[in-house]
């Protein structure tokens, strides 16, 4: 199967480097239309409105804090004020009609002299499926919650298959990544917001794997939140001897704390920095590498014609499908991964060095209490 598939690929390569070819010398027929184009970066990007493609298309609430406070059901009714332009009419003015132009960029500007707003903070759909996910943990793991209270799993066994897949879960990244990571005295504090972590990042990883869903951990906006909540729970229960390393690292000598110092700072920010590009890169490629199979379906098309476009398709949707089967993974996985730094840098910094030294001594000493 594997050496078909790659026979399959090879000959659909000198296809493309025929065609290239072709155009490049000069062919004397009539030039293909090209297919219809795709805007593979609006379906990835964040909107104010969420699409139900062939179905209909709901619009979110712009909230805009500029020149006071305003609410607006819709970024055509913040349009239709006359407060506010889309920066389209603006730059476009013949072409927008009151109460019948829709929205083109969505990003909205002062109507009088197109300035850009101060802050923005209207409700886009990747807000939407975050807070969703949420709402997803919240209502699965309260009803868990309710169970356990009731003697259900914690008297008994667990019942049925998704609390014993649950259980399974919790127990493992209890054990194997809060408290192997945080230690047993100071796990309990931080496994809520760590357990809370993996589930809300998975099912965001999964939603985007629905009809009609979308992937929020594909926006750095998110990942970068996820990160700085990481980056102040990790600060903000740092111990004395974890700042002391930072600003003054013992065993160094005076002169390379010039150079030490900065560097510690600079790998505060540089740890939640590399949390949130790796989810954000490893959702976003995964949804632009599907995107772009089966949008060589159309190219195929274009270049030679409607029967080999679709003829090609049952090669690249089996290659969609693959793929799919690897963002799986990827949820899992990606999800795992931020939940381990998050509790390794969090144990990091409760991590106590000074007892460690303290426990040193006595071993140093026995030899000469041994002579005595």
């Amino acid at each position: 199967m594997v050496k078909t598939l790659r026979i399959a690929l090879l000959f659909c390569l000198l296809l493309l480097l025929a065609g290239s070819h072709a155009h490049a010398a000069g062919d004397t027929e009539e030039p293909i239309e090209p297919a219809t184009e795709v805007d593979i970066l609006s379906k990835m990007g964040d909107r104010y409105y969420i699409e139900f493609e062939n179905l209909f298309k709901f619009y979110l609430p712009r909230i805009i804090i500029s020149d006071g406070f305003h609410f607006y059901g819709s970024t055509k009714s913040a349009m239709n004020s006359g407060v506010f332009q889309d920066q389209y009419y603006f730059e476009n003015p013949d072409e927008f009609v009151p109460g019948e132009s829709s929205a083109v960029s969505y990003k909205l500007v002062h109507a009088e002299d197109g300035r850009p707003v101060m802050l923005d903070m209207s409700i886009s759909k990747h807000v939407v499926w975050f807070w969703l996910a949420g709402l997803l943990t919240l209502l699965i793991f309260g009803r868990l919650a309710n169970k356990y209270k009731a003697g259900i799993g914690r008297d008994t066994a667990p019942k049925g298959a998704g609390m014993n897949f649950a259980e399974v879960m919790i127990v493992y990244l209890r054990d194997e990544v809060v408290k192997s990571n945080i230690g047993e005295e100071k796990y309990l504090k931080f496994a809520p917001y760590l357990l809370s972590c993996f589930f809300i990042i998975l099912f965001m990883n999964l939603f985007g794997l629905m009809p009609w869903g979308q992937t929020p951990t594909s926006d750095i906006s998110v990942t970068a939140a996820l990160a700085i909540t990481t980056f102040f729970m990790v600060n903000l229960n740092g111990t004395k001897d974890y700042w002391k390393h930072v600003f003054a690292m013992p065993g160094v000598p005076k002169l390379m704390l010039i150079i030490m110092i900065p560097v510690e700072i600079l790998g505060l920010f540089t740890k939640p920095f590399a949390l949130a590009i790796r989810l954000f890169a490893n959702m976003l490629a995964g949804k632009m590498l599907i995107l772009s199979m089966l949008g060589m379906v159309f190219i195929f098309m274009g270049m030679y014609g409607t029967g080999v476009g679709l003829g090609s398709g049952i090669i690249w949707v089996s290659f969609t499908l693959f793929i799919y089967a690897l963002k799986v993974f990827a949820a899992f996985l990606q999800a795992f991964i931020f939940t381990m730094f998050s509790a390794l840098f969090i144990g990091m910094a409760l991590e106590d060095h000074s007892h460690d030294h303290h426990e040193e001594e006595p071993d140093a000493l026995q030899p000469a209490t041994q002579l005595q």
